[in-house]
């Protein structure tokens, strides 16, 4: 293919993506606190899995390209095109950088924007299975003052 360094490039920032979504909903796991604790543990866990799956699909797509997939932390670090998350838009970050990239891939290969796709089916339903945890009955986030995880934390434990 013509543009595989241009997709491979693509990738690689998808492969960050999913690596820091996974480390990121971990600690959350690890972290959770509050009388939602054992939900919110437990739906997470299934997420943390899909989405290491999905890196590792990420990361085969690169190397059936001819690439090598970056996947050490320090790659992460030096290579994210993003800060760390803040409090309540993990999911929209990553979804948001998802699809940009599936428009583009669109128009250079199919197999690649087929995987970008399934993928983002999957973690769509994900953001929202989070929220509902973290939204009053009006729609709004019980963490939307919050700019940490503490106050976060201490936000949705008082709900």
């Amino acid at each position: 293919m013509q543009d595989a360094g241009t997709v491979i490039e693509l990738l690689q920032q998808r492969l960050h993506a999913l690596n820091d979504l996974n480390l990121t909903l971990k600690h959350i796991h690890w972290n959770v606190v509050g009388p939602h604790f054992i939900a919110v543990h437990e739906m997470l866990d299934p997420q943390v899995d899909r989405v290491r799956d999905m890196a590792d699909d990420v990361a085969e797509r690169v190397a059936a390209l001819g690439g090598v997939a970056q996947g050490t932390p320090g790659a992460l670090i030096e290579e994210r095109t993003w800060k760390e998350y803040s409090v309540g838009i993990v999911y929209t970050g990553v979804l948001e950088a998802l699809r940009s990239t599936i428009k583009t891939v669109g128009d250079i290969d199919a197999a690649t924007e087929d995987l970008l796709i399934e993928q983002l089916r999957d973690l769509e339903p994900f953001q929202w299975s989070v929220r509902t945890h973290l939204e009053t009955a009006g729609g709004t986030l019980t963490t939307s003052d919050a700019t940490t995880e503490v106050e976060a934390a201490r936000q949705s434990s008082q709900q």
